[in-house]
């Protein structure tokens, strides 16, 4: 079973990063706190670790262009606004890893992409192809052609989603939080962090609660969620503050930071049972 002391010998990670840390509360990205996260995540490529990353913040910045101060409801005001800030997010992303003399590659997905077996399939060639030539693939969801209701429901799914098709070691997911308490650390000063835990434990859906920044569509039940979905083919889920002082670099080292959400089965038996199901 993974544990943090073997976190410093995986070698393909997915990380995630929220709109409520890439934005300034609604007013666009954030392109000063860039710099230290491309900073870990070049170390991490060039220690030798294959990364995707997967960012939100497409629909801010759309709104953040547009003036808009308050989240569209209607799908195709957030395709629209998704579209717009999409541009924006890429080129911030580009900008800071060419910087560090890194390629990266824009990835756009739907949810039609991995339940169809040939897209799927199709999909995973790609990053393999992406990652093998050393370019850290940028994936969002295809906001301007899904159809449902912003269709992954949170980034955090996808980033699980990439998990599985990636068959990564490691699904880092960077939020406002220190990562998951046993209470609402906002109602309760005394909430304590829960350092480790299996996915399976019954108390995580009694803690985790919804989105409070009304940016993403996500929250700590969001994440808890992409987290069963990434140990089904046996990858275990970092939830961690990505505010944090060196946090990619500190999870790297095997220290504890944030919440560790451990598969129930081992990576290898979970990836076979996972891919009989998909293949």
């Amino acid at each position: 079973m993974i544990s943090r002391e073997r976190i410093p010998f995986t070698r393909r990670w997915v990380v995630k990063i929220g709109s409520a840390l890439i934005t300034r509360n609604g007013q666009g990205l954030n392109r000063e706190i860039l710099g230290p996260w491309i900073d870990q995540m070049s170390d991490l490529r060039r220690e030798g670790c294959d990364l995707v990353l997967v960012s939100s913040g497409a629909v801010a910045e759309g709104m953040s262009r547009m003036g808009w101060r308050r989240r569209p409801k209607t799908l195709h005001q957030l395709q629209a606004a998704a579209a717009i800030g999409q541009m924006g997010l890429v080129r911030a992303y580009e900008d800071c890893f060419r910087m560090r003399g890194l390629h990266t590659a824009q990835v756009l997905l739907t949810r039609d992409d991995l339940d169809d077996r040939a897209r799927y399939l199709n999909a995973r060639s790609t990053l393999r192809s992406l990652l093998s030539v050393g370019v850290i693939p940028v994936v969002n969801e295809h906001d301007t052609v899904a159809t449902d209701e912003l269709r992954f429901g949170a980034n955090d799914t996808l980033g699980a989603l990439v998990a599985n098709l990636i068959e990564a070691e490691l699904l880092v997911l960077l939020t406002d939080q220190d990562g998951l308490f046993d209470r609402d650390p906002r109602f309760h000063p005394g909430a304590q962090l829960i350092s480790e835990t299996r996915v399976d434990n019954p108390q995580l859906d009694a803690v985790a609660g919804g989105s409070v920044t009304g940016l993403g569509t996500g929250g700590m039940v969001t994440k808890v969620r992409a987290a069963r979905l990434a140990a089904r083919s046996g990858t275990p889920t970092i939830i961690a503050p990505g505010s944090g002082a060196d946090v990619l670099t500190r999870i790297r080292a095997g220290e504890t930071v944030g919440t560790l959400l451990t598969p129930v089965q081992e990576a290898q038996a979970a990836r076979k049972q996972w891919l009989a199901g998909q293949l």
